[in-house]
């Protein structure tokens, strides 16, 4: 596996725990954080408008971790899931078009 890829694993996950620290802490609600997570998949997708090179693909990979934060925002069991898990979760709530 990508290293980069091993990276981007870990970096996702702390994030993941700093939003519930967030939240836990009354910092900001399950629904602020995904007010502003949506906010960033709306400005990758408007910015994504005017690169014409870039492929479904690439604009599905820029929004992956954006999406994976909001899978684990509204989450509400509390039950801790994996990386492959939740990463599987992103690709089933996954719009037709990103």
């Amino acid at each position: 596996m990508n290293t980069a890829n091993l990276q981007i694993e870990g970096i996702l996950t702390a994030m993941s725990s700093l939003l519930e620290a967030l939240r836990g802490k009354g910092l900001l609600t399950q629904q602020e954080i995904d007010e502003v997570l949506d906010g960033a998949e709306r400005a990758v997708s408007k910015e994504s408008e005017h690169r014409d090179e870039l492929r479904a693909a690439h604009l599905a990979a820029i929004k992956f971790p954006i999406r994976f934060l909001r899978v684990t925002n509204n989450r509400t069991d509390g039950e801790p899931l994996s990386f492959g898990r939740i990463a599987a979760m992103v690709g089933e709530t996954k719009p037709d078009q990103w």
